[in-house]
């Protein structure tokens, strides 16, 4: 994908607004709170299906803008706001009801922290939000999948052991996809300083 800075693509595309990329988007971020009530009122089979609609959005919404060619600023902007926030609310959620140990919480938490903390730094330079690496997508995309069989891990007999066994799996290669896309994109806001101090 693309590095390209926000403001600098194809202006017609980047400002399209109603798009139905961007309204799953906007759906998502609409069930967040939804979950948190859920999560926290341990309704666990409603909780359960939010987790796994959240899931499914986020691939696709990338589907249809890609294959319609619906990309657009707004949705570079959304699509990852929605994924981090329900990332949060769900790790907060399952280390306050003592399903995910709380330094997963930490680890998780961190790396969003990592990328929040170099975005004035950007700013400085003239650039928004750089594009969402496909690690980053597969990360988010393996950590959504992971969640809703960490919650169903308490179910009793073979469903509940191969749901702790496969979303442990899922959870640990997404966290590590999250880290590895955090390490490019904290590479590529080097390359943008030293660029623009070699110019200067």
């Amino acid at each position: 994908m693309s590095t390209q800075p926000a403001g600098r693509a194809a202006p017609a595309r980047a400002e399209r607004v109603w798009t139905v990329p961007n309204a799953i988007s906007a759906a998502r971020l609409v069930l967040v709170p939804v979950f948190a009530v859920l999560i926290f009122t341990e309704r666990d089979l409603a909780a359960l299906v939010v987790l796994v609609v959240a899931g499914a959005s986020d691939w696709v919404d990338g589907v249809i803008a890609r294959r319609f060619d619906q990309v657009s600023r707004l949705g570079q902007l959304l699509d990852p706001a929605a994924d981090r926030l329900f990332i949060f609310v769900t790790i907060v959620g399952l280390g306050w009801r003592d399903i995910i140990p709380w330094w997963l919480v930490v680890v998780i938490a961190a790396r969003d922290l990592l990328l929040l903390a170099l975005l004035p730094v950007l700013t400085r330079y003239g650039y928004g939000p750089l594009p969402v690496h496909l690690a980053g997508k597969a990360g988010t995309f393996a950590l959504l999948y992971a969640f809703p069989l960490l919650l169903l891990a308490g179910a009793p007999g073979v469903l509940g052991h191969v749901a702790w066994t496969v979303g442990w799996a899922s959870a640990l290669w997404g966290v590590g996809l999250y880290w590895f896309a955090a390490l490019l994109y904290a590479e590529q806001v080097v390359r943008i300083v030293r660029s623009h101090r070699a110019g200067t």
